[in-house]
């Protein structure tokens, strides 16, 4: 049976069919850095799998902060990093550099108290805001005239419930409000009242800032514990990443350890070489010799002048060529190799042809005068 289209990815074959189906969790400038994230995505899910069970690792989901569970094999990864990837709390004077290269990180947030007219809004029939707006303008002509009367203003016409505590909006820090209310905020003095109504989706606003206090830096024992974590994450996933390439490394010295199937199943991948360059290098020339005779021949005078072992020779010769080989050239081989009885037999057959045999010569026919 024809085997599908398949790239490899650091030692694992990825399914074109299976790229297209991850493609679209992995948004990107282009539909190539699609790709290549989704199959990057779907190789390290691999590795990871296939190291959970060698490990035997089992697992049962569990449920995050939104009430969404985990797949068994996202399960069955997370117990794996878990028990494989360990990250040390960092010592104090780590966390103090941290402290001391970053002051503007570790402040308080600056704290605003406020107070407000409003004049609230439903619908959006502009004729209503309209009218919304001349009211709170008329509100807004009251309050400057008299701004120690804001809070007895606000308590007699605002259409917030804080009416109740004379408009006052409590203290404040960045997020607590709209955004475009915040901002008019920003700009007024202690004790200022704004020059015009400010609009929200509620209504109208007429703002006065009563208090403000800016934030200050946080004591080092204060930020500590956060500090600690962080640099305990990063840590963290700085070794679940150098854990991944390990794998990788090792599924690539093998050529192709690890194959997912369309459906995404991990099994072993088709095209391990590492048995055959591992074997004696006289069963090897038995092999070569059986298996492609005009090739030994080739590999035979190639070596002649050298003195060595033909199959430790051609060995040689294999080793250094898959050693060197990136992503592409195993996907090349791959191709190659495709639908064969023995894909690692006939892996290396495609790399012996192209070290071993001539390139074609060329020729012009017609040659361009100048």
């Amino acid at each position: 049976m024809s085997r599908e289209a398949a790239i490899v990815i650091g030692g694992v074959e990825v399914p074109e069919a299976l790229i297209a189906q991850e493609i679209s969790n992995h948004p990107a400038p282009s539909i190539e850095q699609a790709r290549k994230l989704a199959a990057h995505a779907l190789a390290i899910r691999a590795l990871l799998l296939n190291r959970a069970s060698e490990l035997e690792i089992e697992a049962t989901p569990l449920f995050d902060d939104e009430g969404r569970e985990e797949t068994v094999d996202e399960a069955r990864i997370r117990v794996l990093l878990e028990q494989e990837v360990r990250a040390d709390l960092p010592s104090e004077a780590e966390c103090r550099r941290v402290y001391d290269a970053r002051p503007d990180d570790f402040r308080s947030s600056a704290m605003t108290e406020a107070s407000h007219i409003l004049v609230a809004v439903t619908g959006e029939d502009e004729a209503l805001w309209e009218a919304a707006r001349l009211t709170a303008e008329a509100h807004l002509t009251l309050a400057r005239a008299r701004p120690q009367a804001f809070a007895e203003l606000s308590g007699r016409v605002s259409d917030c419930p804080s009416s109740k505590s004379g408009g006052a909006l409590g203290q404040l820090v960045e997020g607590d409000l709209a955004p475009e209310v915040e901002q008019a905020l920003d700009r007024l003095e202690p004790g200022e009242i704004s020059e015009a109504p400010v609009r929200s989706r509620f209504g109208w606003h007429v703002l006065k800032v009563d208090r403000r206090v800016e934030g200050a830096r946080l004591p080092f024992e204060h930020v500590r514990p956060w500090i600690e974590r962080a640099l305990q994450e990063r840590a963290w996933r700085a070794g679940a990443a150098r854990y991944v390439a390990a794998l990788g490394e090792a599924a690539r010295e093998e050529g192709v350890a690890i194959s997912l199937t369309t459906t995404g199943q991990v099994s072993e991948g088709p095209l391990s070489l590492g048995v055959l360059l591992g074997v004696d290098s006289e069963r090897f020339h038995t092999w070569l010799a059986a298996s492609d005779p005009d090739l030994a021949d080739l590999a035979y005078a190639a070596c002649e002048a050298s003195g060595e072992d033909p199959g430790a020779w051609v060995q040689g010769l294999l080793r250094d060529h898959l050693s060197a080989a990136g992503d592409e050239e195993w996907t090349r081989l791959l191709s190659a190799a495709k639908d064969a009885e023995d894909p690692a037999l006939a892996c290396a057959r495609a790399v012996l042809r192209q070290k071993l045999q001539p390139a074609p010569r060329t020729f012009t026919l017609l040659k361009r005068r100048r």
